[in-house]
């Protein structure tokens, strides 16, 4: 007996999407490719999800779905690191979805809850409105911004110390001298790019720390002409 094929739902289409687009990258995605995928007809796939930008704002969801949101009652600092550390994982698994994150007209409700909840954070720690913008703004343009330089490295941290060594090594005598002394004090066995991440995000942290600072002085009225 031929067993049945489960039946098409729009939740199976967008993690069938998914998938394709881990595997294969965004160019690839296609509502064909999605329906062959799929095993179905392409306009079974227009029955549930009716043209590919529906799609975009589908996966944009299911992405957003899988970042945790800072944890309430967590100090502001903790709980914005919380968030930030899981958008670099979730993001290190699906690095296509960088270039869509930002890019709906018409967020849909994950990705309207995740926001409030980030400037909810903020706000409620004592930030100001447009300092809280400016730290949702570098908060979000550092861990996209280093998941995107992660993602496109062309070695992996095993090969980071030999790759190293050859650049070096072909160099002529006495050039390029700061960048020798990095390669020879900075990447040696044991160096991890990713390891940067964390060095970042406390420095990131840090500058956002002023941002709270100076909200807090003028709402006390103690912000003065330098």
């Amino acid at each position: 007996m031929t067993a049945r094929r489960a039946p098409l739902t729009r939740e199976r289409a967008v993690q069938a999407a998914t998938a394709l687009a881990d595997e294969h990258g965004l160019a690839a995605l296609t509502m064909r490719a999605l329906a062959e995928r799929l095993g179905v007809r392409p306009m079974a796939v227009y029955h549930h999800i009716p043209h590919k930008d529906a799609l975009l704002g589908l996966l944009v969801e299911e992405v957003l779905a899988q970042v945790a949101p800072p944890p309430s009652g967590a100090p502001w600092r903790d709980a914005l690191a919380v968030r930030c550390r899981s958008a670099r994982e979730v993001l290190r698994a699906h690095p296509w979805a960088l270039v869509l994150l930002e890019s709906r007209r018409s967020p849909g409700p994950v990705s309207l809850a995740h926001h409030d909840a980030v400037l909810g954070t903020l706000l409620d720690a004592g930030f100001d409105v447009p300092a809280a913008g400016h730290a949702y703004a570098l908060l979000d343009a550092f861990v996209y911004g280093f998941v995107l330089q992660e993602s496109t490295l062309p070695f992996d941290d095993a090969q980071a110390t030999d790759l190293a060594d050859e650049i070096v090594t072909a160099l002529p005598e006495g050039a390029y001298p700061h960048l020798v002394r990095f390669a020879r004090e900075r990447v040696r066995d044991g160096y991890a790019f990713g390891d940067e991440f964390e060095v970042g995000l406390q420095l990131v942290l840090d500058a956002i720390a002023s941002l709270h600072a100076g909200a807090t002085a003028g709402a006390r009225g103690g912000v003065t002409d330098a």
